[in-house]
């Protein structure tokens, strides 16, 4: 008869191996995992496509996983995770512009440690409502802890004249800007990442106008401004309810059952206006691009120096994403759009409408009205919180047309350390 000794004592490190094996496989699970869901969205990804990136069956997932949506929250947390971590060692800095400072930069570090290959991708936020119940809730409650966090960076005597109010519009730019800076910091080298991050963060700091300038808002030329014509009132509604959907659970969350819901109308009233979601998002892009252009374009035209011809068309697009008329369609859809052509047309795009942006900043460079500064990193600065400000409500609720210019496009432009007005 055997001796169940041998087994007892080889259990231990059979179990530790199966252990290893099993963390291995989990954790290359969640890195293409990843990969996915920031290349489909949520909705878009499948466990199919996932599990082949890791040479696994279907089935073989729920073994670690047992729905797409457990593994969708799953890399959310992580990736909360990893901003709570970045925001934990900013705290730590003793005063407002070091902490902001520390945190841009941790974040550029972080991305060209993925770039360079030495850390996992990270999941983007873009469709992070999209998830089912309850894991919605939880991914949101998290993202909101962040985002108290990330505005108690701003909090210290330098910041002590600024409401409550106004410090949630400026925590929503800061948050904004680190979550933008893997928009364009791919453009350069890695090792480049950390400094260019504190350049940004003394933008948000100090802004971009010289000597504290900043018009009344008679003197502003945007006051006359139409960004947008409509010709069809009825279609514009489905492209304003479809870019609101996007902009809150991405492209695929985006149903046409949903988007004719908020209209309160059938789908048959969809289909009369447009052949399919395909064209109806695209289209949306399209608006918004347009609204983008106008505002750029007539404040080229404008008279004033280059500064203030900046702000007027900053003031003028945070206005329209507060209007009936908006929001305009946040750069963060791109990742779930149906194919890659529509993604790198769509991102093109955005990088030629920054570069206009920059145009008028060096405008203001010349002219004396901008701070000598890299001006193309602080149009994408402006633009990026520009383009925020279509989420300016889920931190100030009351934030309207009126109040605009003065809560969020005024810290933008002069700083965030700029006093309340």
């Amino acid at each position: 008869m055997s001796s169940p000794a041998l087994p007892l004592r080889t259990a231990p490190a059979a179990t530790a191996a199966q252990t290893l094996r099993f963390q291995e496989k989990r954790e290359a699970l969640l890195q293409a995992a990843v990969a996915v869901f920031n290349e489909r969205g949520v909705k878009g990804a499948t466990l199919a496509d996932i599990a082949g990136r890791v040479g696994l069956v279907t089935n073989s997932v729920t073994y670690y996983y047992r729905k797409k949506e457990d593994l969708a929250i799953a890399c959310v947390l992580r990736a909360l995770d990893l901003h709570d971590q970045l925001v934990a060692e900013a705290a730590r800095q003793p005063d407002v512009a070091t902490r902001v400072r520390a945190y841009l930069v941790g974040h550029a570090q972080a991305l060209a440690a993925v770039e360079r290959g030495e850390q996992p991708a990270v999941m983007q936020f873009n469709d992070m409502l999209a998830l089912p119940s309850p894991q919605a809730e939880e991914a949101w409650g998290r993202y909101t802890d962040m985002y108290r966090q990330v505005r108690g960076l701003l909090k210290g005597p330098e910041t002590a004249g600024i409401g409550r109010r106004e410090l949630n519009a400026r925590g929503h730019v800061l948050l904004s800007a680190a979550l933008w800076l893997r928009v364009w910091l791919w453009q350069y080298e890695p090792d480049e990442y950390a400094d260019l991050a504190a350049q940004a963060a003394d933008v948000l700091l100090h802004g971009v106008l010289a000597g504290g300038r900043w018009p009344q808002e008679a003197a502003s030329p945007e006051a006359g401004w139409r960004l947008l014509d409509v010709s069809d009132a009825a279609a514009d509604a489905f492209l304003r309810a479809a870019t609101a959907l996007v902009n809150e659970q991405g492209y695929r969350g985006a149903s046409v059952d949903k988007i004719s819901a908020r209209l309160n109308v059938t789908k048959g009233s969809f289909y009369h206006h447009h052949d399919n979601k395909e064209d109806l998002i695209t289209e949306c892009f399209e608006r918004s691009f347009s609204v983008l252009r106008q505002a750029l374009r007539l404040a080229a035209q404008a008279e004033g120096d280059g500064g203030a011809r900046a702000a007027a068309a900053g003031r003028a697009l945070v206005r329209f994403q507060l209007s009936a008329q908006g929001p305009l369609l946040r750069a963060s859809a791109t990742s779930a759009l149906p194919d890659q052509a529509h993604r790198d047309t769509v991102r093109t795009t955005l990088h030629r409408l920054t570069q206009r942006m920059a145009g008028l900043l060096v405008q203001g460079v010349v002219d004396g009205s901008v701070r000598p500064l890299d001006t193309q990193m602080a149009a994408q600065v402006l633009v990026g919180g520009i383009n925020a400000a279509a989420e300016l409500h889920r931190w100030v609720p009351d934030a309207r047309v009126d109040s605009a210019a003065e809560l969020y496009a005024r810290p933008l432009f002069q700083g965030l350390l700029v006093p309340a007005g």
